[in-house]
């Protein structure tokens, strides 16, 4: 049952992710306003730790689980409590920005290969997302210098 649980998460935080750079291209200001229900996907992953203990299944599950876990609380922080703007001024802001995407692509590593390890299909699923994600998300930033 973990795996599906995980494999249905990793599909949703794609998802999210995916719908969060699309709306963040051309409407930020509705993102400012609906942005924290990707916030929510902490309950299912907290939900996810318990179920992974209760089926003692590999520690992986929960680690990733946590990072994900990690990931949104950070994402809360910055967003929501100090309110910094870090994703626009790279140079200033890269105490905050590395972590952050340190975060981000282990949380999506992990999204991919726990997964494959469980079902080929599922693994070329999440891989496919998260090529998607990554191209809405690098055309979702303002073009540099350009």
């Amino acid at each position: 049952m973990l795996e599906l649980f995980f494999f249905v998460l990793g599909i949703a935080n794609s998802a999210l992710l995916i719908s969060i750079f699309i709306i963040r291209k051309n409407r930020l200001a509705l993102l400012q306003r609906i942005g924290w229900v990707y916030l929510l996907l902490a309950i299912p992953a907290i939900y996810g730790i318990f179920l992974a203990f209760q089926e003692q299944k590999a520690v992986q599950y929960s680690i990733f689980l946590g990072i994900l876990l990690a990931f949104l609380a950070l994402e809360w922080l910055l967003d929501y409590v100090l309110k910094i703007n870090f994703r626009e001024n790279w140079k200033q802001n890269w105490k905050w920005l590395l972590p952050y995407l340190v975060l981000y692509y282990a949380m999506n590593y992990g999204f991919v290969v726990m997964p494959w390890k469980t079902s080929l299909p599922w693994g070329l699923v999440m891989l496919g997302l998260l090529i998607i994600q990554l191209i809405t998300n690098l055309r979702s930033h303002p073009k540099i210098g350009g």
